[in-house]
């Protein structure tokens, strides 16, 4: 069974994340964003629904509880933001192409987004784009959107149908991400993204990924792109 380090390249775009490499084993957990696993080399097995389930290829709607078991060999993991990418969509995007880097990639750039209808939801997404530089508050963006908190809750789960909390921790985890690429420390990044310290963003990795950053990013090349 492989280790519960992870090891590869992570490419880092707006929306969604894809790395290519050894997968660690994880704890259960849930994270916001939609999953996709790809193993071209050997099937994988996950823990689905309390079940044990082998394959070569996941699609994992964001928010349902899994963890990885065994996958040997190099895979694909795919991580999307539900936000703007249906998962629907995206399995149709990503069977017409081969599984390497930049044909999974390409199929995610190309993949159609969902539009924010919502003028509400604009508004509250736009105050969070301008507040990840410091703490973000769900009573500030319900601010932004005119809504109480518990308006503005009841609104995410209606139209997207995740938390906004859960959002709002995607987004710093990619913004320390980015700071990490940009040569800065853990603790640093941490501190940037609006995260008390290390540790703190360390479970916060835990809670959304089933692992945390110092497993997961001492041996993967992160790359952001454009």
């Amino acid at each position: 069974m492989n280790s519960t380090e992870w090891t590869g390249t992570l490419w880092l775009g707006r929306d969604y994340a894809l790395i290519h490499g050894e997968l660690g084993r994880t704890a259960p957990h849930a994270h916001y964003a939609h999953q996709v696993i790809l193993a071209p080399e050997a099937p994988v097995t996950l823990l689905l629904d309390d079940q044990p389930r082998s394959g070569h290829d996941f699609f994992i709607e964001a928010q349902r509880v899994h963890a990885i078991l065994q996958a040997p060999g190099r895979s694909f993991s795919l991580y999307a933001e539900p936000l703007s990418l249906d998962l629907s969509l995206l399995q149709q995007a990503l069977s017409q192409v081969e599984w390497s880097l930049p044909a999974l990639e390409g199929a995610l750039r190309q993949c159609p987004r969902r539009p924010i209808e919502d003028p509400r939801i604009a508004r509250a997404l736009l105050a969070l784009e301008h507040s990840l530089d410091g703490k973000v508050s769900a009573d500030t963006l319900a601010r932004a959107a005119n809504l109480s908190l518990s308006q503005l809750e009841r609104l995410f789960t209606s139209r997207i149908g995740l938390p906004i909390r859960r959002l709002v921790l995607w987004r710093r985890l990619r913004l320390a991400l980015a700071q990490i690429l940009a040569g800065h420390s853990l603790t640093a990044a941490a501190h940037e993204a609006g995260f008390a310290d290390s540790a703190h963003f360390s479970r916060a990795m835990k809670k959304l990924f089933g692992v945390t950053a110092a497993r997961s990013l001492n041996r993967i090349q992160v790359r952001l792109l454009d």
